[in-house]
C-alpha cells in the first residue's frame, strides 16, 4: 500500500468529484481513478459509490476516511517527535487559514503580536474550510484561523482541539450601488423577481455558517443563484460588477463599503454575527508552537483584564 493512496482518498472525500480531486493531486483523472481502485483492492472493500452524480463514500469508505486521516496525523506527529528527539526539528510554525482571513486579518494580527520581533519561520496555507480542517486533522498545520458560528458544524472535535476567540466579525449582504447610491438589489426580493445570488459553496466555512444561521430562510429571501465560489473575494468582485447580491464578512468587504463600490443590500436583520477563532491540537506540538500558544493565551488574558 502506497501512502499517497491515502492522500488521494482523503482529497477525493473532500472534493466529492474525481476530476477536481485528480487536478488537486496533479494527476490525470484515469491515473487518479486507478490509484483509488488500487486502494480499494488493498482494503478489500468498495470505498466510493460511483453510481451517484456527486460521488459519495460508502459506509466502509466513511469509516476508512476516519482511519486514513488518523494515520496521516500520527505519521506527521511521529515524524516531528523524532525530529525533536534528534535535534533536527525546525522552529517553523504552520498556519492554515480560510481565504477570507489570510489577507485581511492574518498579516496585521501577526504584526500586532510580535511587533516585528522574530517568531520563528511562519508558513501560511490558505484554502477553503474543508481543506483547512484536513490539514489540521492530518497534522500538516499547527493552527487554524477561521470564522466561527455556534450553530455551524466543523470537523475539529473538542476532544482533540482547543480554540481561542480572537475577535468579532459579521456576515452581511452587499451589492453594487445605482447611480444615486441606492442598492442595485434589495432584500428580500420577490417571488416573481428573485434577486441574483452570488453564493458561497456549501463546503466553504461561510457557506456552512449561512446555512446554519438560517438568516436567508428566516427572512424569506427570494434568491436565484447565478454564481458560486468558496472565495469571498470572488463573490465581491462579481458583486462590484453589479451581478447580484452576496453575503461577505465585514472584515473583507470594509474597503469596498467605505469607498462606495458596494453598499448594504439589507438592514441589520440580515446580518450574522460571527467570531474569528484560532484552533490548535490539544496534543503537544513543537516547542515553537507551544511557546506561541502560551504567548497568545497570556496576551488575550491580559487584554481581557
Amino acid at each position: 500500500m502506497d501512502i499517497m493512496w491515502l492522500e488521494d482518498f482523503i482529497k477525493l472525500a473532500d472534493e466529492g468529484n474525481f476530476s477536481r480531486a485528480a487536478e488537486a493531486r496533479n494527476l490525470t483523472q484515469p491515473a487518479f481513478s486507478r490509484r483509488i481502485r488500487a486502494l480499494e483492492d488493498w482494503v478489500g472493500a468498495t470505498l466510493v459509490d460511483r453510481d451517484t452524480h456527486r460521488i459519495a463514500l460508502t459506509e466502509a469508505g466513511q469509516a476508512f476516511r476516519v482511519l486514513a486521516e488518523e494515520i496521516m496525523r500520527r505519521l506527521t506527529l511521529g515524524r516531528d517527535h523524532v525530529r525533536e528527539i534528534g535535534g533536527t526539528l525546525s522552529n517553523e510554525i504552520r498556519f492554515a487559514s480560510t481565504h477570507a482571513l489570510s489577507t485581511t486579518f492574518f498579516p496585521a494580527w501577526l504584526r500586532s503580536l510580535h511587533g516585528g520581533q522574530e517568531a520563528g519561520t511562519i508558513t501560511l496555507i490558505a484554502d477553503n474550510m474543508a481543506a483547512c480542517e484536513r490539514f489540521m486533522l492530518e497534522g500538516k498545520a499547527d493552527f487554524l484561523l477561521c470564522h466561527h458560528h455556534t450553530a455551524a458544524q466543523h470537523r475539529l472535535d473538542p476532544a482533540g482541539f482547543t480554540s481561542l476567540a480572537l475577535g468579532e466579525d459579521v456576515l452581511m449582504p452587499v451589492t453594487a450601488p445605482l447611480g444615486n447610491g441606492a442598492p442595485t438589489h434589495v432584500l428580500p426580493g420577490s417571488g416573481d423577481q428573485p434577486l441574483p445570488y452570488l453564493e458561497f459553496e456549501e463546503k466553504s466555512g461561510m457557506g456552512r455558517i449561512l446555512q446554519a444561521a438560517q438568516v436567508i430562510s428566516a427572512g424569506s429571501a427570494s434568491l436565484r443563484t447565478v454564481f458560486r465560489s468558496h472565495m469571498a473575494t470572488a463573490l465581491l468582485s462579481m458583486a462590484r460588477d453589479g451581478r447580484g447580491v452576496c453575503w461577505a464578512p465585514l472584515s473583507v468587504a470594509a474597503a469596498d463599503l467605505e469607498s462606495g463600490r458596494l453598499v448594504a443590500a439589507g438592514d441589520a436583520r440580515w446580518h450574522v454575527p460571527i467570531e474569528i477563532r484560532i484552533y490548535k491540537p490539544i496534543a503537544r506540538r513543537s516547542p515553537s508552537v507551544e511557546a506561541f500558544w502560551t504567548m497568545l493565551k497570556n496576551r488575550l488574558k491580559a487584554e481581557a483584564s
